[in-house]
């Protein structure tokens, strides 16, 4: 029973996580705007977002290896606390973009943050290889879920209207209550046992064995995360709000249901990788959703885009809970914090460049091309992680 405590408050301690992630990615493209930004600078804050998180998920890995982990998480859920009081408070761009970098706010659909690869460490502790793929589709299922949840509070600021608070009280209200749910989180970390890292000698530090096959699905992820940048949620949010005038609410309604679709994909990904395997799930599933993304940019009508993302939001995160659990099956314990942290990083860097282009092209009205650079690059990513790694098995396969 003591095993299954810390897996338990590091899933409730994820579901208060993203459900702020879930609001702060929608608000935060419309709070810009009606600050007197431009897409081009939503963008950019977008970028400045995901390379803070890139910089400090590669400290969380390296220090993973040497230290507590309660103690690193402890320190993040502090860092969420200042991100949301922060937002609440300042109207400067250039603080904006302090704010964004150094802080926690997450612009896209998943949970790419300082959080992750030390969740992925003591998560892999708890069960079994067998059991590895379902525990992170529970993980991600619980995520999803609460950032749909998130997605729907983001209509708070309109419900607030008729009892006279602006739009953009309301939306400072909700950045407190992001600060809030990170208070919250950090009292279920701090019930996590205290555990020694694997090994207190240095070579834990980073990679030993694994490390050419950390750096190679590394440099995949890159791609993939490259291509996902030119659609994180706030910039969806943004691409529905400029070309068909999408309202809050409606907006909230659409992305709550795109993350339940999502959620519930990861429990049929973890039943689909004991089939077919975790590289074929992750293909087999990811190429479809592209296509879907690029037929969306195209659509003519509100109603087909909406029906082609929802299609997307079925198939696009199954790859989420395999890749995780892949990653971790392939290289040894001691590896496991630096691998998740060397295998996010590149993506959190590479994600970072490409908001502010996607950015430039809304402002040059170019609106569909961050939607269908976003879904060629992706197939490509795709094909090339099912030539590389179709034969390295993880030990369930094996």
């Amino acid at each position: 029973m003591q095993q299954i405590r810390p897996a338990t408050f590091l899933f409730a301690a994820r579901a208060l996580r993203d459900m702020g992630d879930g609001f702060v990615a929608i608000l935060l493209p419309v709070y810009l705007l009606a600050l007197g930004f431009a897409p081009l600078q939503v963008g950019i804050i977008a970028t400045a977002s995901l390379l803070g998180s890139a910089l400090m998920t590669i400290a969380a890995g390296l220090l993973g290896a040497r230290h507590d982990h309660r103690q690193l998480l402890l320190a993040a859920a502090s860092l969420m606390v200042a991100t949301g009081v922060a937002l609440a408070v300042v109207h400067d761009y250039a603080l904006l973009l302090v704010i964004a970098f150094a802080g926690t706010i997450n612009p896209s659909a998943g949970s790419v943050s300082v959080f992750v690869p030390l969740e992925h460490a003591v998560l892999t502790r708890e069960v079994t290889d067998a059991a590895r793929t379902k525990m992170f589709a529970r993980y991600s299922l619980v995520g999803a879920l609460a950032g749909a949840v998130g997605a729907l509070a983001s209509a708070t600021p309109d419900l607030l209207a008729p009892a006279g608070f602006d739009q953009l009280t309301g939306i400072k209200a909700m950045f407190v209550l992001y600060a809030f749910l990170g208070l919250l989180g950090g009292l279920l970390y701090a019930r996590i046992p205290q555990r020694r890292p694997a090994s207190d000698s240095g070579t834990a530090s980073a990679l030993g064995p694994s490390r050419n096959i950390v750096f190679k699905l590394a440099a995949l992820f890159s791609l993939d995360a490259f291509a996902g940048g030119f659609v994180v949620q706030s910039l969806l949010a943004l691409w529905l709000f400029e070309t068909f005038d999408l309202s809050l609410s409606e907006a909230g309604f659409f992305f709550f249901w795109s993350g339940v679709l999502s959620a519930f994909s990861f429990p049929v990904a973890a039943w689909l990788s004991r089939h077919i395997g975790l590289i074929n799930t992750m293909v087999f599933t990811h190429i479809p959703s592209s296509i879907a993304l690029m037929l969306a940019a195209l659509a003519p009508t509100l109603p087909l885009a909406l029906v082609l993302l929802l299609i997307r939001a079925a198939l696009s995160q199954m790859d989420v809970p395999t890749r995780s659990s892949y990653v971790m099956a392939v290289v040894t314990e001691a590896e496991r914090a630096a691998a998740a942290s060397f295998t996010s990083v590149p993506r959190s860097l590479a994600a970072a460049a490409s908001p502010a282009l996607a950015g430039a092209l809304f402002a040059a009205s170019f609106r569909a091309w961050p939607l269908l650079i976003c879904g060629a690059l992706k197939i490509i990513y795709d094909l090339l992680l099912l030539m590389q790694f179709r034969h390295l098995k993880p030990p369930e396969e094996r």
